[in-house]
């Protein structure tokens, strides 16, 4: 529970990745969210390596996840989210201040705080050994430790974005999970409490297990 193969809500992930980036896919953020709420969904796995032609219909980057509830497809992660929270107010409250909040810092995650991430994990991953990396990482990191400084400021002594968890701490806690090796989170001591309260949750813990279990070495490329 909740994945369920029978289950007409069914997130679209990968069956093979790379071991850097267990863990890390998108697809364990509705995953988290559907453990929260006890929401059981299926797994529709692809290869990450020959993605099938149809996959580009509902995402056409071929990423994932991709969401199917009962018809109804969404791609971006952002997106799955929302509509999840749509279902269950220990996600997203209902009065309209606690529902401007939340979706709020939804958006902050991914707009605000993610490019900046993802950006530092093309420097250091895929473009390391490149001289404009090099040159780049110094003021980039620079750029990321003042958007966390602001970010600990604002999140201060609540134990949550807005106080009480939702699905905005889904969004920025897998975000925060990306500057982790890079120590910048751990300069930030209130910062690294609440990412590890996010991270403590056992529905996270469900989540993360789920992912790693459908990663299969056999989809993976050949042994070299």
């Amino acid at each position: 529970m909740p994945v369920n193969p029978d289950s007409k809500l069914e997130v679209t992930a990968f069956d093979w990745v790379p071991d850097f980036a267990r863990g890390y896919v998108r697809d364990l953020r509705p995953r988290w969210a559907c453990e929260e709420i006890g929401l059981d969904y299926a797994e529709h796995l692809i290869s990450a390596i020959n993605r099938p032609a149809d996959h580009f219909l509902f995402q056409p980057w071929g990423q994932v996840p991709v969401l199917n509830d009962g018809g109804v497809r969404l791609f971006e992660s952002g997106a799955i989210l929302l509509h999840l929270a749509e279902k269950d107010e220990r996600l997203l409250p209902r009065d309209p201040q606690g529902r401007a909040n939340t979706l709020a810092w939804l958006f902050a995650a991914y707009n605000s705080v993610e490019p900046m991430l993802f950006e530092l994990g093309n420097v250091d991953i895929f473009a390391k050994d490149e001289e404009w990396a090099k040159l780049r990482r110094p003021s980039l990191i620079e750029f990321i430790q003042g958007r966390l400084g602001r970010l600990d400021d604002a999140i201060g002594d609540k134990h949550y974005l807005t106080g009480e968890f939702t699905v905005a701490d889904i969004a920025m806690a897998t975000v925060l999970r990306e500057g982790v090796e890079a120590g910048l989170i751990a300069e930030q001591p209130r910062l690294q409490a609440y990412l590890d309260r996010c991270l403590a949750r056992p529905a996270f813990r469900r989540a993360l297990d789920a992912q790693l279990a459908a990663f299969s070495e056999e989809a993976g490329p050949p042994a070299a």
